[in-house]
């Protein structure tokens, strides 16, 4: 329905074409259980919108739909202003719901629960000019690649789905002639400087780029996880299991960093970068990390460090590995 311009202490804004449309009664139901106003989106833009409005007064906002609609949600309640002051809940409506699951939401009932009694975290949020993240940014997604990308596969594989279907769609894919220039991080890592031809830059704030296909970044540690993945003109991808194996950690062609911001600027024409979903196109691209700025309602499963000893796995460290021509480092296994 239209917003009224009325805002509850509690809103629920709910996009009922998210993944295959048949939770709308459910979530209907359960947020006039818990007393939740609901808004429901008709058009692109609504859940931006919406979530702005009801952030001036409420004091929870949940988005009900994919990680694309907490994406609005999250933006809504940036653009006004009200990111100290507004909890965000995510109920996962949409297909692969990553998001969702990395701050131990385990479905639609189970996210009214933690709206009423789980934990909130003060969790870092991503900028991409200046437009908030909360999961990821890839790079070289195109908007085709996007919109056709199966169902089956984006629960199968995640943000993987989107590298599939991209080389899949248009049979090969031009290398990105890009620069990537990482910013000094908070551990004494010196900025650095990669050049050269990528097929994709993955940025993930609360999203891990490895084989694990789930796999939860610590969103808590004010760094991004920057994995380049190099040359597309020498890749081969002949199915799921290496597109999988591509992004294991001790890939030859894989650029991995860990930065509070970074830069990525095209040599060439501008790149489109698929921010949980939403598509953005720039020559020119700026991420920052903000940290300890969106509270997050989340599950009894969420880890704030999910790796039991960051220390022992080679990713935590920087600085670890062979320099390459560009000036990143790939970490070895």
């Amino acid at each position: 329905m239209e917003s009224d311009g009325h805002t509850d202490d509690r809103v629920l804004v709910l996009n009922p074409i998210s993944g295959n449309g048949d939770h709308v009664d459910r979530v209907t139901d359960l947020a006039a259980d818990h007393g939740l106003e609901i808004r429901r989106t008709e058009e692109a833009g609504d859940a931006k919108r919406f979530a702005r409005e009801a952030a001036e007064e409420a004091s929870l906002v949940a988005a009900a739909g994919g990680d694309g609609t907490i994406n609005e949600v999250v933006n809504g309640v940036a653009s006004a202003g009200e990111l100290e002051t507004t909890t965000v809940a995510a109920v996962p409506a949409g297909t692969g719901n990553n998001f969702a699951s990395n701050v131990g939401i385990e479905g639609i009932e189970h996210a009214f629960g933690v709206v009423e009694d789980g934990r909130r975290r003060k969790i870092d949020l991503g900028f991409a000019n200046e437009r908030a993240f909360v999961n990821s940014c890839v790079g070289g997604v195109t908007a085709e690649a996007s919109s056709e990308t199966s169902a089956e596969n984006k629960a199968e594989l995640g943000v993987l789905a989107y590298v599939k279907e991209t080389l899949d769609a248009v049979g090969s894919f031009d290398s990105l002639p890009l620069r990537v220039k990482t910013a000094d991080g908070p551990s004494a890592e010196p900025s650095r400087t990669w050049e050269g031809e990528a097929l994709f830059v993955l940025v993930g704030n609360c999203r891990r780029f490895t084989g694990a296909r789930t796999a939860q970044a610590d969103v808590e540690d004010g760094r991004f996880e920057v994995t380049i993945v190099e040359d597309a003109s020498t890749v081969d991808l002949l199915g799921d299991a290496a597109l999988e194996g591509l992004f294991d950690r001790d890939g030859d062609r894989i650029v991995r960093r860990r930065t509070p911001s970074l830069v990525i600027e095209s040599r060439e024409e501008s790149v489109e970068y698929s921010l949980d979903g939403e598509m953005l196109e720039t020559d020119r691209l700026r991420l920052e990390t903000e940290p300890d700025t969106l509270e997050i309602a989340v599950g009894d499963e969420y880890e704030p460090t999910p790796d039991p000893n960051p220390d022992s796995d080679p990713d935590s460290n920087p600085d670890e590995g062979e320099e390459t021509e560009g000036g990143l480092w790939p970490l070895e296994g």
